[in-house]
């Protein structure tokens, strides 16, 4: 990873982009990838995509998708002595809420508040505590009325994020929130960034696509394929690494920080665009992970390979321990692996491939 493209990742997972409002990373993202694209295009709701022209007359059109945006919360209710009630935007984990530092995205600028938590001194029953309900969390920005908070410019509807940062920790790993998915939007980037340097240009064309509103049900994913569809598409998401204490490998699968990319077997994944996948890490002696999907994958890929006659698809993951907080952890390596088998799998792409299932 070169130092421009650090420094890239480190301003992409610290800019908010909750779902419904990714437009601060998406602008950040396409002005990058506008550096390497061809050309860089957006839809009505936000997703972007960059497009790497291919030189073949009859060249095939490889898709890559990453989702943009990060979980969070929304101003709810302010009551009249200035407590901001909230509700859940995507899958934010009530559970490790209280005592965070949030960042509302009002109308005057960001505004920053705590989510507050009663101290243990004075809590009712603390022996048989539980995770408290959305309904019960209360955002303090220091104000004492609802007139004060509406003067800092924060209304109903207004998206709010945690404020942590990303930092790297150990000798290979990167700690911070919005990981999932913002690292898949850097690494999509990246792919196109190392691909535009080619000495020989690919026959095939490579669109990356950098999608809204995955977090509620992959709209933007959905839009975006509908509209492009190419000739086969690799999402890029995150998974569960399951090698920390209480985690239940018989249930969820093994997957391990570092042990390389997790390729998706089953439901949406078309078994030519994985057979690819495995034959193109094979070639490289590259560690490849697996895991099972029998019904969904609980990605954009649900959205993306049903589209219209159907589009060859496949789900590539990375590892990524502590899902939805803000110390999700990814191992850099692991990061390096996936740009490497998108890069090469890209390469491998040639006029012949149709990916049909042969009868």
């Amino acid at each position: 990873m070169t130092a421009a493209a650090k420094t890239f990742l480190f301003d992409l997972l610290s800019t908010p982009s909750p779902t419904g409002f990714e437009v601060r990373g998406q602008r950040k993202w396409a002005q990058y990838v506008g550096k390497f694209a061809d050309e860089v295009e957006s839809d009505a709701y936000g997703s972007a995509w960059g497009t790497l022209k291919g030189k073949g007359k009859k060249g095939k059109r490889i898709m890559f998708e990453a989702h943009a945006d990060e979980i969070g919360y929304m101003v709810k209710y302010i009551s009249k002595e200035g407590f901001i009630s909230v509700d859940r935007v995507g899958g934010s984990d009530v559970a490790t809420a209280r005592g965070r530092r949030v960042d509302i995205l009002g109308d005057k600028g960001t505004v920053r508040g705590i989510i507050g938590n009663i101290a243990i001194h004075i809590r009712e029953d603390r022996d048989n505590e539980k995770a408290p309900k959305v309904h019960e969390l209360w955002v303090d920005i220091g104000a004492t009325s609802a007139g004060e908070v509406s003067d800092a410019g924060i209304r109903v509807g207004h998206p709010m994020v945690y404020a942590d940062g990303v930092e790297e920790i150990g000798a290979h790993r990167l700690v911070g929130r919005a990981l999932d998915n913002r690292i898949g939007g850097f690494i999509i980037a990246e792919v196109i960034a190392r691909l535009s340097k080619r000495k020989t240009p690919l026959s095939s064309s490579v669109i990356a696509v950098n999608a809204v509103q995955e977090e509620i049900g992959g709209h933007g994913a959905k839009m975006a394929a509908h509209r492009l569809m190419p000739d086969v598409a690799i999402v890029l998401d995150v998974t569960h690494a399951t090698d920390t204490p209480s985690v239940d490998v018989k249930k969820n699968g093994e997957v391990k920080l570092g042990g390389g990319p997790s390729l998706t077997h089953g439901s949406a994944n078309h078994p030519e665009v994985v057979k690819r996948l495995m034959e193109v890490a094979a070639a490289q002696n590259m560690l490849l992970q697996h895991e099972s999907s029998s019904r969904f994958t609980g990605t954009d890929t649900d959205v993306i390979f049903n589209q219209q006659h159907g589009i060859p698809s496949a789900l590539v993951s990375l590892p990524l321990r502590y899902m939805h907080s803000v110390v999700e952890m990814a191992d850099l390596r692991d990061i390096e692996a996936v740009i490497q088998l998108l890069v090469s799998f890209a390469e491998s792409v040639t006029d012949k491939d149709d990916f049909h299932v042969k009868l």
